[in-house]
């Protein structure tokens, strides 16, 4: 999938609106449940929000025709990407994308049990996502093992990344006061 590709996505600007408008809708119990303020709140919605869109949505080509997919994945990859393949704006790069926002996210928020529940969910979202690829024939999706390395790894980018933001946020503020 390149750039081109993901604004073809069907179901990727709908998607995206009902991500803000759930993530709105889901403020305040998020915001209670996780301890965290509205940005963080709506930050973890709109990201799962914009996986879901783009990953287990109908292809143009189910929508178009009835295509649909096979029910086998593809094992070619299953380690990381080169660098210059992440750099690109092809499938890996934007598979690798996909997930920094969530794990920037879930590194920002607040030491906890919920935190360490959302980081084994966070894991196991591509494993699922290419499952149901598989299995859902009529999305007409590609189930790949290189998609998981690449989410995870977006994922390992965006929680450090939010690790280390939170940490000089913090030291920060302690030197402030």
């Amino acid at each position: 999938m390149d750039f081109g590709e993901i604004l073809v996505i069907p179901w990727l600007l709908p998607g995206l609106v009902v991500s803000l408008v759930a993530a709105f809708v889901l403020d305040g119990p998020i915001e209670r449940a996780f301890r965290i303020g509205p940005l963080l709140s709506w930050a973890l919605v709109v990201s799962l929000g914009i996986i879901v869109s783009a990953t287990l949505t109908p292809s143009r080509a189910a929508i178009d025709s009835g295509a649909a997919g096979l029910r086998v994945c593809d094992f070619a990859r299953v380690e990381l990407a080169p660098i210059r393949e992440i750099l690109l704006f092809g499938d890996t790069g934007l598979n690798v994308l996909l997930f920094i926002p969530l794990g920037a996210t879930i590194g920002l928020l607040p030491r906890s049990r919920h935190k360490a529940m959302l980081i084994a969910a966070a894991i196991a979202l591509p494993f699922a996502i290419e499952a149901i690829q598989a299995l859902v024939r009529s999305l007409d999706r590609a189930c790949q093992s290189s998609d998981v390395v690449d989410n995870l790894t977006g994922l390992a980018i965006g929680l450090v990344a939010g690790l280390v933001t939170g940490w000089v946020v913090g030291v920060v503020e302690r030197r402030d006061r």
